[in-house]
């Protein structure tokens, strides 16, 4: 007769399950009892993975949604629909309280007990990826101090990541290609540095399509769909770079042209009066 099952086993169970049935709250509440349950003990891969994948859900759902009403809150201010902003500015509000709340929950459990008991390179970048892609989120509607806080302590966890991956991971590795996605996107959104963020995609790409020869085949598909979205990345944010770079120059030329004309305009006036035609 097979031994019963553990609670913890039977909670990784009930995750798949409702991971299954797009239950993803109940997903995260399953994955939180797997961690309590695991003490100071190290998860699984399959279960970081069920974790990371539930939070991914309940996140991913708030964070369209605040996207989609933050458009048509701008949408009603241009036309000046002031009733219409005050609703929406509250109900954003609302997704905005969730946001955060999902945030502290993933991150306090990070803090407490997932990151304290990694001890291999994979999952110590895993974890502090996770912790800077859950302040980035916060950083994303965030204003004011609590912005710059969410902004610097997305920093300080990605370069701690980074610090790790560039000496324990290879460079075709999935998590450490994932964490220079994630880390570009935030120099590319939220400090508003195109080139830093071109630059770090673009290490992170050539660094591992120099070693694509010895990527594994059980990573191969993800490696390569992440190098894949690094690259789509380039392509867009370089387009846009070069979008601003002419029309700052349109613009420039534009005010040389209005400059010129107006000195063309007062030589004129100064000729013409000279010659007696002006008065």
């Amino acid at each position: 007769m097979a031994a019963a099952p553990s609670p913890r086993e039977e909670n990784v169970y009930m995750a798949k399950l409702a991971e299954q049935a797009e239950r993803y709250e109940e997903m995260v509440e399953f994955m939180e009892k797997v961690s309590a349950a695991a003490d100071n003990e190290e998860l699984t891969v399959e279960e970081r993975n069920l974790l990371s994948v539930a939070y991914k859900n309940v996140i991913g759902a708030r964070r369209a949604s605040w996207r989609i009403i933050s458009s048509i809150e701008q949408k009603e201010e241009s036309r000046g629909n002031e009733d219409h902003v005050s609703v929406i500015r509250d109900y954003r509000s609302k997704i905005e309280s969730e946001l955060s709340n999902i945030c502290d929950g993933i991150l306090k459990l990070l803090d407490s007990r997932l990151i304290p008991s990694a001890s291999s390179g994979d999952s110590k970048v895993f974890y502090l990826k996770m912790k800077g892609d859950y302040h980035r989120y916060l950083a994303e509607f965030k204003t004011g101090a609590e912005r710059k806080e969410a902004a610097e302590s997305t920093l300080s966890a990605y370069k701690a990541a980074q610090d790790i991956a560039n000496a324990e991971l290879p460079p075709t590795h999935p998590i450490r290609l994932g964490l220079a996605l994630n880390f570009s996107v935030f120099y590319y959104e939220i400090l508003n540095s195109p080139d830093r963020a071109c630059n770090l995609a673009k290490q992170a790409f050539d660094e591992a399509i120099a070693e694509l020869d010895t990527l594994g085949e059980e990573s191969y598909k993800d490696s390569t769909l992440i190098m894949q979205l690094l690259r789509d990345n380039l392509t867009l944010w370089t387009s846009d770079m070069q979008m601003k770079l002419k029309k700052q120059h349109r613009n420039r030329m534009t005010s040389k042209n209005i400059l010129l004309l107006i000195r063309i305009e007062l030589l004129l006036h100064i000729f013409l009066k000279g010659e007696g035609v002006c008065c």
